[in-house]
């Protein structure tokens, strides 16, 4: 991309950009509050999913400040159906580490953004360029596509990243980066899209490789999708008295720190099959099947608590076992124990 093509983009930028809740307006100076946590909950998120979590956390800690003092249970529970759950429990602890270790302030450059929990390579980058203006090489997948277009790369992913980073860092300019990184990610989710890109519209398709070559959709070339391994497991729904037991997942791994459903049988019970319900997490695919049981006499909760099964939606359950609370309801309703 020459001079005039980064000149050609940032002059779209400036007219086309997506207005979206996280970015600064009329001229105001980003927050990097904001710029930070828009970052951590679109990691492997789409912007429209994030949108209304990102709303209600700045509505309830407007400022990191807020954030780090909040109760990890309230936090925990607005995540939830975000998905990638360790990013809340890093959210929490990158908050507390910037109150303590930074007096609230964000720090400017990559090198120490990323000492900070849950802050990686492509986050500093953003954080540094976006919020703070510092040159920065800022490389998600939409500037990854954009890349291996513009000069139409013929190595495979993964190897293909060494080119596409040494061929994104010749174009960066040294001023501007911010906006030239945020018009680089909304030319590829907006306009050089996985398929059918429109580059009757792309302001630098004068520029493009892969526009001349008349196959644009080819790139990034990429390798054989590895098969997703498929796992299956059990999830316990034991009813007392309106209440069902919902236990608390260990604090590292799968859905860590989260409320669920238990995985074991909680206690001895008629359990009764309700179906199963599917679900993908990033590395394999997930059958988990229900079973159902009521605790007639008074008990104290095996493990866990007792939560109100009219308020479920409240409890803040990861999708997965949102979804088997919603089959178990509707088990219930249904009747199937007479």
């Amino acid at each position: 991309m020459s001079v005039d093509a980064r000149q050609a983009l940032l002059c779209w930028y400036a007219v086309d950009k997506r207005r979206l809740p996280w970015r600064a307006e009329n001229n105001e100076p980003p927050d990097p509050y904001r710029v930070w946590l828009s970052e951590i909950m679109l990691q492997q998120t789409t912007v429209a999913a994030v949108k209304p979590y990102f709303e209600r956390f700045t509505g309830r800690w407007p400022n990191v400040a807020a954030l780090a003092a909040a109760p990890d249970d309230e936090v925990m529970r607005e995540w939830a159906g975000l998905g990638y759950y360790a990013r809340a429990r890093n959210l929490l602890a990158c908050a507390r580490a910037v109150v303590a270790d930074h007096g609230g302030r964000f720090p400017d450059d990559e090198a120490a953004l990323m000492r900070l929990p849950g802050i990686g390579p492509y986050t500093a980058a953003a954080i540094a360029a976006i919020a703070f203006g510092r040159r920065a090489v800022v490389i998600d997948g939409n500037v990854e596509r954009v890349i291996a277009r513009l000069h139409a790369i013929a190595t495979r992913l993964p190897a293909a990243r060494v080119e596409i980073r040494a061929r994104a860092d010749a174009l960066t300019p040294q001023e501007d980066a911010g906006d030239f990184a945020q018009a680089m990610m909304d030319l590829g989710a907006t306009i050089c899209t996985p398929r059918s890109p429109a580059c009757h519209r792309c302001p630098v398709s004068a520029w493009c490789a892969a526009f001349r070559e008349g196959v644009p959709e080819r790139y990034p070339l990429k390798a054989p999708k590895a098969t997703r391994p498929r796992r299956e497991g059990e999830a316990y729904w034991l009813e007392h008295d309106g209440q069902v037991l919902l236990v608390r997942r260990p604090p590292k791994g799968l859905l860590g720190g989260m409320r669920a459903l238990p995985t074991e049988p909680p206690t001895e019970a008629r359990w009764r099959e309700a179906g199963a319900v599917e679900h993908v997490f990033t590395h394999f695919a997930l059958t988990m099947t229900l079973r159902c049981a009521r605790l007639e006499a008074p008990a104290a909760p095996p493990v866990g608590e007792w939560w109100p099964v009219e308020r479920i939606g409240e409890a803040g359950l990861p999708t997965l076992f949102a979804k088997l609370a919603a089959r178990a309801i509707a088990w219930r309703e249904a009747g199937p124990e007479g």
